[in-house]
């Protein structure tokens, strides 16, 4: 599994990261996903990260 943010249209709430800190941070000023697989003790949270996001710019490929 690996998750993407489209960073044009996040808002920053930090949602996602408070989800699942070991995928996504808000270094940048927007959420960002770490580049690569997901750890499969993670995808629970990364599936609830992505059904919570206020503004649905979470996408995951599995």
């Amino acid at each position: 599994m690996k998750a993407f943010v489209d960073g044009d249209n996040c808002i920053s709430c930090g949602l996602c990261e408070g989800v699942c800190p070991g995928v996504f941070s808000l270094d940048t000023g927007v959420s960002v996903a770490i580049s690569g697989d997901i750890a499969l003790e993670l995808e629970d949270s990364v599936r609830e990260a992505c059904e919570s996001c206020p503004v649905q710019v979470i996408s995951i490929e599995e």
